[in-house]
């Protein structure tokens, strides 16, 4: 079998040359819009790459600062009230709500050395709270009574709630 003899006839030899010269433009008009595009993608990527380090530099920032205040507010954290509840009062027939008033503002009245503290040295000297309010014996009505310290919550209320008996 034989080739036909393309090459002796001009319409296709220009059909061809103009295959090979409009794949050659194409290619070479591809390569340009395909280099313009992808150099503008990369340079919005960098742009990105840098505004996303800029950010998380920032966010690292502002947590330093965060951390950093909470810290310091923590250590500042205040005794702001003091409550004090008998917890069995109903025990005592002989004790009226206003004999009980007195008792737990007694009570208040030797914790008010605790107002305005911070609270870790508030809670460091948990102790001395205990002794302070479980050494003192209280007369109300011709009768002398002890306190015992059922449960103690120190925050910013320092809550005591104590348990009464006959000394």
């Amino acid at each position: 079998m034989r080739i036909p003899p393309y090459y002796r006839r001009p319409e296709w030899q220009r059909f061809i040359s103009g295959v090979a010269v409009g794949a050659l433009v194409s290619w070479v008009l591809f390569l340009y819009i395909n280099g313009a595009w992808m150099e503008k993608h990369a340079k919005k990527i960098e742009q990105q790459k840098d505004e996303i380090a800029d950010l998380q530099s920032d966010i690292k920032i502002w947590m330093e600062d965060y951390e950093e205040l909470n810290k310091k507010n923590q250590e500042n954290l205040t005794v702001q009230e003091i409550k004090v509840k008998i917890v069995n009062d109903k025990k005592y027939k002989q004790l009226d709500t206003l004999s009980i008033y007195e008792i737990e503002e007694e009570t208040k009245g030797q914790l008010n050395m605790l107002l305005a503290k911070d609270l870790d040295s508030v809670f460091k000297s948990r102790d001395l709270i205990t002794r302070v309010i479980e050494n003192k014996s209280i007369k109300v009505n011709d009768k002398r009574y002890k306190l015992k310290i059922k449960s103690m919550v120190i925050y910013t209320s320092v809550s005591i709630q104590v348990e009464i008996s006959l000394d």
